[in-house]
């Protein structure tokens, strides 16, 4: 049975995300049909008949689309959210025990950019195009951010396995050594599930930017893809900063789903909070302030794994 631990973990990964994604999404729904004074059960059911809605709801045809872009991008961004989760480790199971796992997944964030890009090009209009934009834009700001918090972690370990990465943390989490890190990334998992204040490539100011044209499945599969993508990078972060499965009483796989949805639930109520920022804004904030806290994390991180020092 053991050998076919991974297969079972694999096939449960495509429903526990979305799960979660409906979970969140009702959440937030609850949040602000609660903001607005209106009944909070009514709200939560929301995205259920949201869902209903759009698989009823025909097609849009837009003339001179690239339905084939336009098609890759809207099922991609959900495919991306399987495909960064299947290194996490559950416990002693993982669906791929990658040698490279935080390699892998900075991968897949990055093929996230052409992604987003066809939804707003493949559109063929001009609300569309924008978003793509703004996307590529917001993207330029958080990326290498990004990959210098995810190396700390890996210099940390010495191994660029996820699992590895989790178990370097029996004496300290990375959050606490490493809390730069952990800050960037979570911001990171914001900006490239374009959620809360990292959200103007959909914005309403362009009409749904990248939204704008899609309707039906082609909407559904977007919108889901956005909270699954929030979940896959809850679910990364477990094991690079929060110490994986490790916890009290309860088995591993248990505690790394707890963690997860622990750290869902605070992208979610900081992505309500915090007001949305236009892509310049983030450009500056990105290469002017994150690069050099995270670089300056890195080398922290390296000087302490060099030495042997620090208890990490």
């Amino acid at each position: 049975m053991a050998e076919y631990l991974p297969l079972i973990v694999a096939a449960l990964i495509p429903l526990a995300v979305p799960v979660l994604a409906l979970a969140a999404a009702g959440l937030d729904a609850a949040l602000t049909a609660r903001a607005r004074g209106t009944s909070v059960a009514v709200g939560a059911a929301r995205p259920l008949r949201e869902i209903t809605r759009l698989l009823r709801q025909q097609r849009r045809t837009v003339l001179g689309a690239d339905r084939l872009l336009w098609r890759i991008g809207g099922v991609g961004l959900i495919v991306a959210s399987f495909l960064a989760v299947i290194v996490v480790p559950f416990g002693d199971t993982v669906a791929a025990d990658l040698p490279i796992g935080v390699v892998w997944f900075n991968t897949i964030d990055v093929a996230l950019w052409a992604l987003w890009w066809m939804l707003g090009w493949g559109a063929n209009g001009a609300y569309a195009l924008i978003g793509g934009y703004r996307f590529l834009a917001q993207a330029l700001a958080y990326e290498l951010p990004l990959m210098f918090a995810l190396t700390a972690p890996a210099v940390a370990a010495g191994s660029l396995n996820v699992g590895e990465v989790a178990d370097a943390q029996s004496g300290l989490w990375f959050v606490v050594s490493m809390p730069i890190a952990a800050l960037v990334y979570l911001v990171s998992v914001a900006a490239f599930s374009a959620w809360g204040p990292f959200s103007p490539a959909a914005g309403r100011d362009l009409a749904g930017g990248v939204l704008g044209e899609l309707s039906g499945i082609d909407r559904l599969l977007v919108k889901a893809g956005r909270w699954c993508l929030l979940v896959a990078g809850s679910a990364f972060a477990v094991p690079m900063f929060f110490g994986g499965g490790a916890g009290p009483l309860l088995p591993e796989p248990v505690w790394v789903v707890i963690k997860t949805v622990l750290v869902l639930l605070v992208l979610v109520f900081a992505g309500r909070a915090i007001p949305a920022v236009p892509p310049q804004r983030l450009a500056e904030i990105g290469w002017v302030v994150l690069v050099p806290l995270t670089l300056l994390q890195l080398l922290i991180t390296s000087i302490v794994s060099a030495t042997g020092t620090g208890g990490m």
